[in-house]
């Protein structure tokens, strides 16, 4: 089982003003705390999983703040800063004017063990991408990883440290990465340059890092796994399918196009004729979904997955856990929990099993998500605080810049889309996946009854009324029926409203 062997938990209570520190002192569960939070005006509160502890009834002053301030290292351009030879983080926001008003400090512990859920992907040489919410132990995998395979293995290992959340804060590296090296990035902007650089001047054998994030680093990565050099990474995103869906990463997992197939070769695939196919090889050849740092679900072959979820095919997977000291395996075949692609004419779970989701909108326009829910029947709220929504939505150029909301969302473990412009498609296709909705067979069965029927109408002529559907699913059907260069048209009332197939004009 993995076990904590420091948190240097006194290094960050010192930082902390005495009428603070001291009610964290006398608490028994201090083991557990995840994070301090100062909000100027507001009294200072304490995370533990799965709960807020205030800690005094008296408010944050700007004395407390400066306090704080001036007994930790400097702030950098991503507004963190940490303590030196610990692993804690210190965040900072700030006013308009750049004056510091509230603070995050983030408790950094190094765990022993986490790594045996992974040691034989570790130890092959392959390129491993972990995933998982913030706070499941990605960066303190990362951390073990580096330490075996220059303590025990040997090998040249280089660190990219973007906030020194790997090797912790000052000069020196904390011992948790054992004999691995660490390279400090100036700013998160210069990221990818400085992963270029250490294979270039340094000689790894194997280069970690922390938060892909940005197209540039994508195609850094993809740079560094041509060279040679063993890549462990972790990215923006919790699931194999969040990779898929977001135009600025899935580069790492090949990158993904549509493709337009002949009449004849739709037919044989059984597929409609606008398909999507990965573009290239992955950058990464195994992916592994952490839960937690005792439970992952491993990705042994991502081509392969990436295509099987394409196709809408089943997939393997490996999940692994703790029992004991003893680390499970059980491997399973999981079916696609649907990516949403309308493209390919699925939905899937129907309209009254669907759940209402709040969504925030950055950048994205109101009016086309309004319409596209009201066309899907999809129940939605859009919202204006990010602390009351499910998901954001956002386009690929607010995400490369890594907007603050974007941060924000990420940090507060609510899940990011990414369309790639305002069109009325790609707010269709993000909808229907923030959805989620399990099973097609209802959009499966509709859309097979029209294609069967675009065949009889083609061989024998004459019309053919399909089955009632809603709005949504008749929309497919008639986007079918016009790659077949047939007609198509909507009758009767709801809820009986249907398709009817037919050749030529009305």
């Amino acid at each position: 089982m993995p076990k904590v062997i420091t948190d240097d938990l006194d290094a960050l209570l010192e930082v902390l003003p005495p009428h603070i520190a001291q009610p964290l002192r006398e608490r028994e569960d201090k083991h557990e705390l995840l994070e301090i939070v100062m909000d100027l005006g507001r009294p200072p509160s304490a995370r533990f999983p799965g709960r807020d502890v205030e800690l005094t009834d008296r408010e944050i002053r700007e004395e407390d703040i400066e306090y704080v301030v001036s007994r930790v290292g400097e702030f950098t351009g991503d507004n963190r800063a940490g303590i030196e030879r610990t692993l804690h983080r210190i965040s900072a926001i700030r006013n308009r004017n750049g004056k510091i008003i509230g603070l995050s400090l983030r408790v950094g512990r190094a765990v022993f063990g986490t790594i045996e859920l992974i040691r034989d992907l570790v130890e092959s040489g392959k390129n491993i991408l972990l995933l998982g919410k913030p706070g499941v132990g990605k960066t303190t995998m990362l951390r073990e990883v580096a330490r075996v395979l220059a303590n025990e293995l040997g090998k040249r290992v280089m660190i990219v440290d973007t906030s020194n959340e790997i090797a912790g804060d000052g000069d020196i590296p904390h011992p948790a990465i054992g004999k691995a090296r660490r390279m400090q990035v100036p700013t998160p902007a210069l990221q990818h340059a400085v992963m270029i650089e250490a294979v270039e001047n340094h000689m790894p054998e194997v280069i970690i890092i922390d938060e892909i994030g940005t197209e540039l680093e994508a195609q850094a990565s993809r740079t560094i796994a041509e060279r040679g050099v063993q890549l462990i990474a972790t990215a923006h995103g919790n699931t194999l399918e969040n990779l898929i869906m977001n135009p600025t990463l899935s580069d790492l997992i090949g990158g993904i196009q549509a493709v337009t197939l002949s009449d004849e070769e739709a037919r044989r695939r059984g597929t409609q004729k606008t398909i999507l196919e990965r573009k290239a090889p992955p950058t990464f050849d195994v992916l592994v979904e952490i839960e937690n740092w005792e439970r992952v679900v491993v990705h042994p072959d991502v081509g392969a997955t990436v295509d099987a979820m394409l196709r809408n095919k089943p997939f393997p997977v490996e999940v692994r856990y703790f029992e004991g000291d003893e680390v499970k395996r059980e491997k399973k075949i999981l079916s696609p929990s649907h990516l949403q692609i309308l493209k390919e004419g699925k939905r899937g779970e129907t309209q009254e099993t669907l759940e209402e989701r709040k969504i925030y909108l950055f950048g994205v326009n109101r009016n086309k998500v309004e319409k596209a829910a009201g066309d899907m029947k999809l129940p939605l709220k859009i919202v204006k605080s990010l602390r009351e929504a499910d998901v954001l939505l956002t386009l690929k150029s607010h995400y490369r810049k890594m907007s603050e909301a974007i941060k924000d969302a990420e940090a507060m473990g609510i899940p990011v889309y990414v369309i790639r412009s305002n069109t009325q498609t790609q707010v269709e296709k993000a909808l229907a996946h923030i959805y989620k909705v399990k099973g097609e067979d209802e959009v499966s069965k509709a859309l097979r009854e029209a294609e069967e029927a675009v065949l009889r109408v083609e061989r024998e002529g004459g019309y053919i009324e399909l089955s009632p559907q809603n709005s949504f699913i008749r929309k497919l059907q008639h986007e079918l029926v016009q790659r077949y260069s047939l007609s198509s048209k909507s009758v009767g009332e709801e809820p009986r409203r249907r398709v009817v197939v037919y050749k030529g004009e009305d």
